[in-house]
Order: C-alpha cells, then sequence, then structure tokens
C-alpha cells in the first residue's frame, strides 16, 4: 500500500504461505461509473447502509463521491460500497485510489466497534452468496489483507492489493493460504467487488462521522 498522504496506519502482520493460484495476464479494467455502484449491502430487502442514497454521486473525471452521515448511528452509517465484478481470475492485482475530504478533528467512528479506529479496506463476493456463511458459503465472500486495511483519515491514498497473496481471508477469518482452491473459485466466479467500511473487527459493519466528510473515489481497476 502507498500512502500518498500522511496517516499512521496499523498494519497487520500476515504469515508467509504458498500463493493461491491466480491467472494474469489481462488489459487493466477500470470499474463502472457512479449509477453501477451500490450503497448496502442489501439482504432480503433491508439496506444496512441506514441514511444512505443507493449509489453514490458522479462527480468531476468520472470520479464518485458519498457524504457519510453525521453524528451518530441513528442518523445513519455507511457499509458496503460495491459494483459488478468481471471473472478476477484474469487479473493479477486490483488498485484504488481515494480521498477523503474533511475538516480537522473530524472522527470516523465505527457503529459496532466506536472505540477502535475506523477503516476502509477491499471486498470480493463470489456469485449465489447467501450471507449464511454456513454450506460452504463460508468461502463466497472474501477480505483483503490486513496489510491492506486503511485506516480512515483525511488525505489521498492509493492502496494496490495482489490477488495471489495468501493473506485474503473468509467469512470466519480462514486464509486463502488454507483454501486455494476455494480462493480461485471465487475470482473466477467473482459477483461483486467493492470498498467495506468498519473497523479490524468487522471490517462492513458500518461507519458514520462526527462532522461532516466525504468520500470520493479517484480511480478503482483490476490489472
Amino acid at each position: 500500500m502507498k500512502m500518498i498522504a500522511p496517516l499512521a496506519l496499523a498494519i497487520l502482520s500476515v504469515p508467509l504461505a504458498p500463493a493461491a493460484p491466480v491467472m494474469a495476464q489481462a488489459t487493466a479494467l477500470r470499474a463502472p461509473p457512479a449509477d453501477a455502484w451500490e450503497i448496502g449491502p442489501v439482504i432480503r430487502g433491508r439496506n444496512y447502509s441506514v441514511g444512505m442514497p443507493p449509489s453514490p454521486s458522479p462527480v468531476r473525471g468520472g470520479e464518485w463521491a458519498f457524504d457519510f452521515p453525521v453524528g451518530s448511528e441513528e442518523a445513519g452509517h455507511v457499509h458496503y460500497v460495491t459494483a459488478p465484478a468481471p471473472d478476477l481470475s484474469r487479473f493479477s492485482r486490483i488498485s484504488y485510489t481515494y480521498r477523503v475530504e474533511a475538516a480537522p478533528g473530524t472522527r470516523f467512528i465505527p457503529r459496532e466497534s466506536p472505540d477502535m479506529p475506523a477503516t476502509v479496506s477491499l471486498y470480493i463476493q463470489r456469485r449465489g452468496d447467501d450471507w449464511s456463511g454456513r454450506r460452504g458459503r463460508a468461502h463466497y465472500r472474501w477480505f483483503a489483507p490486513g496489510a491492506h486495511v486503511t485506516p480512515l483519515g483525511v488525505g489521498t491514498f492509493r492502496v494496490t492489493v495482489s490477488l495471489s497473496d495468501p493473506g485474503w481471508t473468509q467469512v470466519w477469518g480462514q486464509p486463502a493460504a488454507n483454501h486455494p482452491r476455494e480462493f480461485a473459485a471465487a475470482l473466477a466466479d467473482a459477483d461483486r467487488i467493492g470498498l467495506l467500511f468498519g473497523s479490524t473487527f468487522a471490517r462492513g459493519h458500518g461507519v458514520f462521522a462526527s462532522r461532516r466528510a466525504r468520500f470520493v473515489l479517484i480511480d478503482f481497476r483490476m490489472e
């Protein structure tokens, strides 16, 4: 992860292990425009991102943005911002650049663990997930390695995550190193890809801000 603006990062160690098999050599593919992204997740008709619009808003140069809910959990919270995914086995890495705009002293607060730093991180979901985490579906959602979980703070940041990194983890925290076939199957049959807002304890369980703040996605590409 390359940091463009200063920020103290809590880097989590990831044990070395054999990488999951991934095919590469694809042309870089940029993510779709703002209206193709969903602010959610929407599970059985319920949108867990309370107080948020269904999609981010387009801004200049193909960027998109959303404003964090402000003040308290009751005002709302943003959880997942995802888009349809291609066959990710064609790519070797995912890179994204984002900017957080807020006044000095603004706090970003995880809904379920308000005493922890709020974070943003990358996420992949396989087609056919029923959100149960059971009967094999534990391998249908994959979370970026801990070293690529970024504390939310003001500035511009670029993150690059390898799809052959063995530190990707599934629903119950098991690494791709232990389940290389399942991880490879999720890449080849990917349904959603995007960013999660929460904490290192609960990656996508929601964040709100102490005062007005905006998240701007500058670039998101599969390479």
